[in-house]
């Protein structure tokens, strides 16, 4: 259910914003520091609620929506890609359901009626969707400045190689001040 509501939040924002030119083109976006969700959004990422994480950034994007906004998106869209690698190579098959209870677990139904699949079938359900949903709204960033976007991509991509086993853990120190 909870890939369901990403993806059809993320297709209703797609419909919306696919009926003209973007509004941040003249490369005026705002600023990836100046959103107040971001220090929740890494908070989730550091604790390893990524469904929180993702629910923070969609709601950072429904109040200033911008090219950063889908970036951070998309992070955390890779960020749970290369969490869920990460745990598989290491043979962590319990973090594995942990992080797919995270994910599909958002009411306290789900508590009595909890939401069952095997661990490698999780994986791969969630890491499909993730590298769609990743893909969507780096176009999205795109389209709405391409200049904001590429530099963003450029410090995340250092992030990355500068903590290559932990990256999905927060965002980049300078995204967050």
């Amino acid at each position: 259910m909870g890939n369901r509501f990403i993806c059809m939040a993320l297709f209703g924002l797609l419909v919306f914003l696919g009926g003209g030119t973007g509004f941040a083109e003249s490369g005026k976006g705002a600023s990836v520091t100046a959103y107040p969700n971001m220090t929740r959004s890494n908070i989730f990422l550091a604790a390893g609620d990524y469904r929180r994480a993702l629910e923070a950034c969609q709601r950072a994007l429904d109040e200033t929506p911008s090219a950063a906004g889908y970036i951070r998106l998309t992070y955390v869209y890779q960020a749970i890609d290369a969490y869920l690698e990460h745990l598989s190579q290491e043979e962590q098959w319990i973090a594995v359901e942990h992080l797919y209870l995270n994910l599909a677990s958002r009411n306290t139904e789900d508590l009595v009626d909890p939401p069952g699949v095997l661990a490698r079938m999780a994986k791969e359900m969630i890491q499909g969707s993730v590298r769609q949903q990743s893909d969507v709204s780096a176009a999205m960033a795109t389209r709405l400045d391409k200049a904001e976007s590429n530099r963003l991509w450029v410090e995340q991509t250092q992030w990355r190689v500068a903590n290559p086993k932990s990256w999905w853990q927060g965002f980049p120190p300078t995204w967050v001040r």
